[in-house]
């Protein structure tokens, strides 16, 4: 443990995050606070699984929400920050002993200029790292002074706002996204189901052309521009389920096009798609 705990406050949103918040907590023994929103529907030992982890010196809050979407709850957990600095992770990524190291040495002379930084994130999938295929260096601003950043964006694809200059850091941030194709395919049914919606609601116009082109287009990008195919079969399931995402998003605008035309007709008022919890 560093001899002084720096003036950052790591901010976690959580579902049922038991197995993967304890190591990701364990990786960021610089941080002076902990914060966890855990959505209200959990059941699992989440709680006592961060209140395990984290070390006595840090102030650790856990916080438990009725789930708002992935925006509003990671904007919910920074305003709970009380250190100046707010670095946000998730369940399921890991600080790296490289950028943590970088992260002290960024501290040492005093609280850093700028509004904030982005981070490389290295995504560990099928049993290898994925170097290519546009999932790495897959930048994301994850640290961000309290007052200059703010999370933006459309559920489910947050992204940081800053309000200032960023800068850029070098070690990577470690994720690991999936466990197998049965969650990535489970977890990309969840996601798509709110994309579309959104999309829906903001009176996105579906073309067909899109549902043939874009999915075909986001395959070639992936596996041959992006090169992809140096990962191996990884790579080539990256590639693949990339494509299949963006053409399951607008196959799901579709039916909901199609669903509510069914609705008006028959008078009813057609379902919402619950968003997924966060973590």
């Amino acid at each position: 443990m560093p001899s002084e705990l720096l003036p950052i406050s790591a901010c976690f949103i959580a579902g049922s995050e038991e197995r993967d918040l304890p190591e990701a907590i364990r990786s960021i023994d610089f941080v002076k606070e902990i914060v966890v929103v855990i959505d209200a529907r959990c059941q699992d030992r989440t709680e006592a699984a961060a209140a395990g982890a984290a070390l006595p010196a840090q102030n650790l809050r856990i916080l438990k929400r009725a789930w708002s979407g992935h925006v509003d709850q990671k904007n919910f957990a920074t305003e709970q920050a009380s250190c100046p600095w707010v670095l946000c992770l998730d369940a399921d990524e890991r600080v790296s002993p490289e950028l943590s190291r970088e992260l002290r040495e960024l501290f040492a002379g005093g609280e850093p200029a700028l509004s904030g930084y982005s981070v490389p994130r290295r995504n560990f999938y099928l049993g290898r790292w994925i170097r290519h295929g546009g999932w790495y260096p897959d930048r994301k601003v994850r640290l961000f002074r309290k007052d200059r950043g703010r999370w933006g964006g459309v559920n489910p694809h947050d992204r940081v706002e800053l309000a200032g200059p960023g800068g850029k850091l070098q070690g990577d941030l470690w994720h690991s996204p999936y466990r197998g194709l049965t969650e990535h395919l489970e977890k990309m049914d969840q996601y798509t189901a709110v994309a579309a919606t959104k999309m829906h609601e903001a009176g996105v116009r579906l073309a067909v052309l899109k549902m043939l082109t874009h999915p075909a287009w986001k395959f070639l990008r992936m596996y041959l521009l992006r090169l992809g195919c140096l990962d191996g079969f990884p790579g080539l399931a990256v590639a693949l389920l990339g494509s299949f995402y963006v053409f399951l998003k607008y196959a799901k605008l579709w039916e909901l096009r199609k669903l509510e035309r069914l609705a008006r007709s028959h008078g009813a008022v057609p379902v919402k798609t619950p968003e997924p919890p966060g973590g």
